[in-house]
């Protein structure tokens, strides 16, 4: 399962964005370090459900009338504050937690209602552009501590007669998160010496960023955009590629309000519809919310996990069947599964992640939609229902 981790300063709304992706029970307070161990739960990814293309929808819990939702998980770090790389606030162990998060989405509080070190101070009266650099350069120097403790391992290897350089880089750099591809592309990018003992700080420093840039790519939520100036949220989207405009408390409260059974909505909708009966203050607020909503396009909470995975990881959603006729599994289930891989993916590919077995046995592919055979290399798009055809 891709694994996404929520960063940032501490009283951003990280455990509020976390509650309202996964419904699950954690303290909320406005106060620094609410969070002390991380958070681990499960969130997900929207998509269209291919039995949109068919006369009935496919009956699956996670699909509600074609909108898809497939599972990834989300964690939940501690707030970090500037210096954590080198341990203040508990940093050190709080970054660690990011190890295997296969991507990071940063909490801002674009109110600026919080100062660098997320203690609340008059709304406007900070500047988040100023923490959009602070968690990547926070990473990136942890890394680069990483690598250096580790400096010293790599020389006494080099003493070897058949030392290579990049082999013991790998090694290393596959302990905390990095692929052997992921750093083969990395090293080829790289100039530097074959000598690790000739290796300079700037050397590891850029091998340190680069891996994290590769690793963990991260996106911007830029939180709280319901009391945000509009300055702020204009600022903050020339600073970045990927900003999204949120409001975890929005989310929350929408997905409270189905859980009461008042509120009509889907996690990634535009809009909701009031169902039950609510007193006037709780009208009021949902309209408030609906106002944001009119104006981003909804929360924002599911935009951004998508954006994660679909935008910053480039991933597709993959829907195996064993009945290519009528897209179902061995007992009747249509559509039950639903993989998250990587684009330029192929059908063996898909065949590995329903299950090892399934992989070393994989023969061939077809197409649930065309209901045709496909080559080996076929590249899987977005949507595609595959059935596999494997000896196991």
């Amino acid at each position: 399962m891709l694994s996404i981790a929520l960063a940032g300063k501490p009283n951003a709304g990280k455990s509020t964005f976390y509650t309202a992706a996964t419904l699950a029970d954690v303290d909320v307070a406005n106060y620094p370090f609410t969070t002390i161990d991380a958070n681990r739960g499960v969130a997900t990814v929207r998509t269209d459900c291919p039995c949109l293309e068919r006369d009935a929808r496919c009956g699956v819990d996670r699909c509600h009338d074609g909108k898809r939702y497939v599972p990834v998980e989300l964690i939940d770090v501690a707030g970090l504050v500037p210096g954590a790389h080198e341990g203040r606030g508990l940093g050190n162990q709080f970054l660690d937690e990011l190890t295997n998060a296969d991507v990071i989405i940063n909490v801002l509080d674009a109110s600026g209602g919080t100062n660098e070190e997320g203690e609340p101070v008059e709304i406007g009266s900070h500047d988040p552009v100023a923490d959009v650099e602070f968690i990547q350069n926070e990473l990136d120097m942890w890394l680069t501590g990483i690598v250096d403790r580790n400096w010293e391992t790599i020389e006494r290897k080099s003493r070897s007669p058949d030392f290579e350089i990049d082999e013991a880089l790998t090694d290393m750099l596959t302990g905390f998160g990095a692929t052997e591809y992921t750093v083969a592309l990395s090293l080829r990018e790289l100039e530097y010496p074959d000598d690790p003992i000739q290796w300079t700080d700037d050397d590891r420093n850029a091998l340190a960023t680069d891996i994290r840039e590769r690793t963990k790519p991260i996106i911007l939520v830029a939180n709280k955009a319901d009391v945000a100036p509009k300055s702020n949220l204009e600022r903050l989207s020339d600073a970045a590629e990927y900003v999204i405009p949120t409001t975890a408390d929005g989310e929350l409260a929408l997905r409270r309000g189905v859980e009461a059974g008042v509120i009509d909505y889907d996690p990634g909708d535009a809009d909701f519809t009031i169902t039950g009966d609510l007193n006037d203050a709780q009208t009021k607020g949902l309209e408030q919310i609906r106002e944001v909503m009119s104006e981003y396009g909804g929360t924002g909470v599911q935009t951004a996990l998508n954006a994660a995975v679909y935008d910053l990881l480039d991933h597709l959603t993959a829907f195996p069947v064993q009945n290519e006729s009528k897209w179902t599994d061995a007992t009747g289930n249509v559509l039950p599964d639903a993989f998250l891989l990587p684009r330029g993916s192929t059908p063996k590919d898909l065949a590995f992640a329903v299950h090892t077995d399934i992989g070393e046995g994989y023969l061939h592919a077809v197409n649930g939609k065309s209901n045709r055979k496909i080559s080996d290399s076929y590249e899987l798009e977005e949507g595609d229902v595959i059935k596999i055809v494997s000896t196991n």
